[in-house]
């Protein structure tokens, strides 16, 4: 059925540019009709009242805590949308920004990381000049399309910072082209249109992030310079940021009913599905559902393989990371304790039962969690189980 839409969406465009050439009327003219009219915004403001079918998904909560966590996700995710498809959504000046942040969530956001993002052009060379300083991994992907033309981000080029050459106080610089190059290359293919740089913490209290400008190359300074804001740029930017607010929080309701099957489970995720979604193709993930009652803990016990980076965290039922500004959901290989045979036992529970590895709930009954191992030799499964919480304390 949903190929059938797309199929005959896309009919419906390819009969309407028919029409409008028919008729003398470019794109640029539509838009222009379109922004003077109000139709544009109006049609913003319609995919921003949609978006609240997400939150009725089947399996969806609907408790008044879960449905007001809901409806910030929807504000931040407008937020977000704005800023990448307005505000910096241009291709000749790309501007490295962060669409997810400490307060701004999207799909299991990993609290390790700083997520940096830049609008590309397939047709265009870039370089990124960089300092890499010490934080624990850094990688550069470019991927095809963007979230908000409502369909997946398939990779179109991946590199990590141990295959960049560099200076010796990590000085570096990385073209980006659908071109080969030499060394240091990022590919690109001409359907590229998003950059995203993962930049992952061992200790965030002691690690510095990596310093990056990016700029067009090979062209003029006044092709370099960006372009003038026009009606068209206007009506695609504020379309694309309601498809994000739609898409989207339905995509991830859909992960998370289809994670409620196994709950309190950690079964490995499809990688297939995972880089469809932009996932990075070094993470192996293990996503479900946990669910506990105020006397229980969730206890998850592995031992990790040689690995970059391992973590795991606690999300709410959106798929929103819970505040780790403020309390511990998470933990990684840098933060937790060990057991004497190299392995690992996380305590998820509501209240502390005064033991290694606690991880706060912070006041949800319910949510989405993820084990992710970054370039790991070997992929255990978690083992999971529910306990009372005062076994824990005995």
């Amino acid at each position: 059925m949903r190929r059938l839409a797309i199929g005959l969406l896309a009919a419906f465009r390819r009969v309407s540019a028919f029409v409008r050439r028919v008729r003398g009327k470019t794109l640029d003219d539509v838009a222009d009709q379109r922004v003077t009219s109000g139709q544009s915004w109006n049609e913003f403001c319609d995919s921003l009242k949609a978006a609240g079918a997400a939150l009725n998904f089947p399996g969806a909560p609907r408790d008044p805590f879960s449905q007001a966590e809901g409806y910030r996700y929807l504000s931040r995710l407008a937020r977000a949308g704005l800023n990448a498809f307005v505000e910096h959504a241009d291709p000749k000046a790309p501007v490295l920004h962060r669409v997810v942040d400490e307060t701004t969530k999207l799909g299991a956001d990993n609290p390790d990381n700083h997520y940096l993002t830049a609008a590309l052009g397939g047709s265009y060379e870039y370089k990124i000049t960089g300092k890499r300083n010490d934080i624990a991994y850094l990688s550069f992907g470019t991927q095809s399309g963007n979230y908000g033309q409502g369909r997946g981000l398939p990779p179109t080029g991946y590199i990590e910072s141990d295959e960049i050459e560099m200076d010796p106080d990590g000085n570096f610089e990385l073209v980006l082209s659908s071109t080969p190059q030499g060394a240091n290359w990022l590919p690109m293919t001409p359907e590229t249109g998003t950059l995203v740089v993962r930049q992952t913490y061992g200790d965030r209290s002691s690690e510095t992030p990596a310093e990056l400008t990016i700029e067009r190359i090979n062209c003029t300074e006044d092709e370099r310079r960006p372009s003038h804001l026009t009606a068209r740029a206007l009506d695609e930017g504020l379309s694309k940021a309601g498809a994000l607010v739609m898409g989207a929080p339905l995509l991830f309701a859909k992960w998370a009913r289809d994670f409620s099957k196994h709950s309190n489970e950690l079964p490995l995720f499809d990688p297939d599905v995972s880089l469809a979604a932009g996932g990075d193709p070094n993470i192996t993930y293990y996503h479900s559902h946990w669910a506990l009652e105020p006397d229980e803990a969730l206890v998850i016990e592995v031992t990790p393989p040689e690995c970059e980076h391992w973590n795991f965290q606690l999300n709410n039922y959106w798929m929103e990371s819970l505040d780790y500004r403020h309390f511990t959901i998470h933990t990684n290989m840098a933060l937790a304790q060990y057991e004497a045979d190299g392995s690992i036992r996380l305590i998820v529970a509501h209240d502390d039962p005064g033991v290694p590895n606690w991880l706060s709930t912070t006041g949800h009954s319910s949510g989405t969690m993820c084990f992710r191992w970054v370039r790991a030799a070997e992929h255990p499964q978690p083992g999971c189980r529910v306990v009372k919480l005062a076994s824990l304390r005995d």
